[in-house]
């Protein structure tokens, strides 16, 4: 849960610079993931450059976007205080905290393939528009809004364009049976205890469990 550290709506330099640095980190992680949906752009651009070298320039210019959506946010966060647009009952917060299991455990599914992923067809996705909705229900802060709006946004588009895609299916990929789904179930569970206990509140500042 949040904890304010001044009235809402207060609005400090370190709100200001954290949401810009988290705006910038959003379009150019995002923007990223969004040109790949341009088959015509993309081939263009890796017959000129080289897959090799597209490739490293797409996984540096996402890893960067991702950085400063993470250092952004958190700073944003913990500058004094944050721009409050409404307060979330208590109830969403314990909704957030129920979808962000199986949330978590469908992206897991993605890269550990079972039953799961097989009945998702695309679990990455399902799994974030998941964490996203979880999210957007339990901030009512201008940051928390514009993050978890904006990825949200890109999931639901990125699932419509595989869709009209014709090279979405891609090569046949191995996909083995309950015993992935089980493996992709522990993992999960360890990596969301890991977001909550770990990452929440020491990277990010922001205690899920308790005052």
């Amino acid at each position: 849960e949040m904890i304010p550290r001044s009235p809402p709506g207060a609005c400090t330099k370190g709100d200001v610079v954290g949401l810009l640095v988290m705006v910038v980190g959003l379009v150019l992680f995002l923007g990223a993931h969004v040109f790949t949906t341009r088959r015509e752009a993309r081939a263009q651009v890796i017959a000129r450059l080289g897959e090799g070298t597209y490739k490293l320039a797409y996984t540096v210019v996402a890893l960067a976007g991702l950085a400063l959506i993470v250092w952004g946010f958190a700073e944003y966060r913990n500058g004094g205080g944050w721009i409050q647009l409404w307060t979330p009952p208590k109830a969403l917060k314990h909704i957030n905290l129920a979808l962000m299991r199986p949330a978590v455990i469908m992206i897991v599914a993605a890269y550990i393939r079972g039953r799961i992923y097989t009945t998702l067809k695309h679990p990455m996705l399902a799994g974030v528009k998941l964490w996203a909705f979880g999210h957007l229900l339990a901030n009512g802060d201008l940051g928390g809004i514009i993050l978890f709006g904006s990825i949200l946004a890109w999931a639901v588009f990125d699932r419509i364009s595989l869709k009209r895609r014709a090279d979405a299916g891609g090569p046949p990929i191995p996909v083995g049976g309950v015993g992935n789904d089980v493996i992709a179930v522990v993992i999960g569970i360890v990596v969301y205890l890991a977001l909550t206990f770990a990452f929440h509140p020491v990277v990010l500042g922001i205690p899920v469990m308790g005052g």
